[in-house]
């Protein structure tokens, strides 16, 4: 991706953060991104590729904050990966707040845009995937639809916690020590015969 698309697209994610989707004007976006609507419209071709661009870059820069490590550090278990994929999606920093609060407006939106909602559920199926693959590491011997199950609730517990830490309805130590705990249950249930 070029450094212009990357540049639209950080200040789509600021706008929908902000704004929300239905708040997303091509001239505000193109204002905040510094470019003119005719750079915004070539690199995007409309209002529906900036809206679908900006969620997969979105997820990309949540996976980068959630798995990058050093490269000379002690291997991660895959508990240890479990908690970390799903536990730094609640961090008090500014990327964080903002790729959450984008997601939770483009879930928000999708409810009423098919296509938004097709690329929502496509992006969802791979990260519940991912973390029913983790899953399956901790308990190998978990059935695979087990693991799905498992994956599904953390993840939207993880989506729901984040709303309510941005909205002030808990703090992030809080809403950290939930996931932490529920991540414990499934782990427990996994075990059971």
């Amino acid at each position: 991706m070029s450094a212009r698309s990357t540049q639209i697209l950080e200040a789509a994610a600021r706008v929908i953060a902000r704004r929300g989707v239905r708040g997303l004007r091509v001239e505000e976006l193109a204002e905040e991104a510094g470019v003119s609507t005719g750079l915004l419209y070539y690199h995007f071709k409309d209002r529906t590729g900036v809206l679908r661009h900006t969620l997969e870059f979105i997820n990309d820069r949540a996976e980068r904050y959630t798995t990058s490590r050093d490269p000379d550090a002690e291997p991660l278990s895959p508990r240890e990966e479990l908690d970390q994929i799903l536990l730094l999606e609640l961090q008090d920093i500014p990327q964080v707040r903002e790729n959450s609060t984008a997601w939770g407006e483009l879930r928000a939106s999708a409810v009423f845009d098919h296509v938004l909602r097709e690329d929502l559920a496509r992006a969802t199926l791979v990260w519940v995937q991912e973390v029913a693959a983790l899953l399956g590491q901790v308990q190998p011997l978990a059935p695979a639809a087990t693991l799905a199950a498992a994956a599904e609730r953390l993840t939207a517990l993880l989506e729901g916690l984040s709303m309510r830490w941005l909205s002030g309805g808990l703090d992030i130590d809080q809403a950290r020590t939930l996931m932490s705990q529920a991540i414990e249950v499934e782990l427990t249930q996994l075990r059971q015969p």
